[in-house]
């Protein structure tokens, strides 16, 4: 499994990189690839995203907020700088081709980084991502073709949760979101979250982990 760092990256640019590179874990000709990256200030929708969740057509400073509708399932959410966005390419066809697993998987390498500062994450009953006592810390939505994965999580650091009032996240009405910096009131180097990512996903996907 291969962990690449894309930096600051435009949500158009990132998803041309994750389609490229879904045909070649399909072909045999990349390896599992998992991008770690942050993007400029934008809203995205799955699938059956309804558009009633995004709730504003502007912000506080009269910037316009428009939704983006791509191919991965999940509801309407927010992405910007302060949030880590994982995208994981991994090859559910030697993987038991289990999406429910997947997204356990997932999970459960968030909850061990999380737990890397101090901040105890878990999972709530018939919803997926990753949850705390004050709120929701981390959404997961991912695409799956041909049994090869995109899209992925988008992990709370140091995110400007403002933008979270704009939306109704994953469809989620009163929905509190909280991130590294608002749980410990200090923030944290992302650098250092994007290796405890690693280390947990590696840990994980290499395993035999069950839910």
């Amino acid at each position: 499994m291969e962990f690449l760092d894309l930096g600051c990256i435009l949500f158009e640019d990132a998803l041309r990189i994750q389609e490229d590179t879904v045909r070649g874990v399909q072909q045999g000709t990349r390896p599992e690839t998992v991008y770690l990256l942050e993007h400029p200030h934008v809203f995205t929708a799955g699938r059956s995203g309804d558009a009633a969740n995004l709730l504003a057509t502007a912000d506080w400073d009269g910037n316009p907020v428009n939704l983006v509708r791509i191919n991965r399932g999940g509801d309407v959410t927010y992405h910007g700088p302060g949030q880590l966005v994982g995208y994981p390419h991994v090859d559910l066809r030697r993987r038991g081709r289990d999406v429910h697993l997947y997204l356990r998987q997932i999970e459960e390498a968030l909850i061990r980084a999380s737990s890397v500062f101090g901040v105890v994450g878990g999972r709530r009953a018939g919803l997926t991502g990753v949850w705390t006592d004050k709120g929701k810390l981390a959404s997961i939505g991912i695409g799956v073709r041909g049994w090869v994965t995109m899209h992925g999580f988008a992990l709370n650091v140091g995110t400007d949760l403002r933008y979270f009032q704009l939306i109704n996240p994953c469809g989620i009405v009163d929905c509190p979101m909280v991130s590294f910096s608002s749980l410990l009131g200090r923030s944290i180097e992302m650098q250092r979250v994007k290796e405890a990512v690693k280390r947990a996903f590696l840990q994980v996907f290499a395993t035999d982990f069950t839910d």
